[in-house]
């Protein structure tokens, strides 16, 4: 077993299987040293978690929605890489997050993830971010997270 795929037993969390492209782009990325990992969306116990948030979304499952975008990340770069061990710091997370218009809880929402890459690579996880409202993400999903991670050699 790894040092993450520990970490991530430790933590309690089983990573799924890396969900499918929806569209014509690919999951992952790897150039020069940097994977760049495309959109991914909160399915929480197998169902995606829509909805705006300020709505009919609260801020606890926004959070928990990102945190399963965050889960989804972590499975597409051990599909793409072999290991989560290659992973030498998160570098970037954009967090997207489907938002009524006087919502502005949006950085709250985007540490379900940031919290997470900390709690699995310890002080590599710490990263830059972006939190973004929006009022509409693919097939309704109430958070899209993306992310730029430096990744050793393999």
């Amino acid at each position: 077993m790894s040092d993450i795929d520990a970490r991530l037993a430790e933590l309690g969390l089983t990573l799924p299987v890396a969900a499918a492209p929806v569209a014509a782009y690919v999951a992952v990325v790897e150039s020069n040293g940097l994977a760049h990992v495309s959109g991914q969306l909160p399915f929480v116990e197998g169902k995606l978690v829509t909805g705006r948030l300020g709505e009919d979304v609260s801020l606890e499952q926004g959070v928990e929605a990102a945190q399963a975008c965050g889960v989804m990340l972590l499975a597409q770069l051990k599909a793409a890489l072999g290991s989560l061990d290659r992973v030498e710091r998160v570098v970037k997370l954009g967090v997207f997050i489907n938002s009524a218009g006087d919502f502005t809880q949006q950085p709250q929402v985007a540490n379900g993830a940031s919290e997470l890459m900390v709690a699995v690579f310890g002080d590599a996880g710490k990263h830059a971010r972006s939190a973004v409202g929006v009022p509409v993400l693919p097939l309704g999903a109430a958070v899209e997270v993306d992310a730029v991670i430096a990744v050793r050699p393999a």
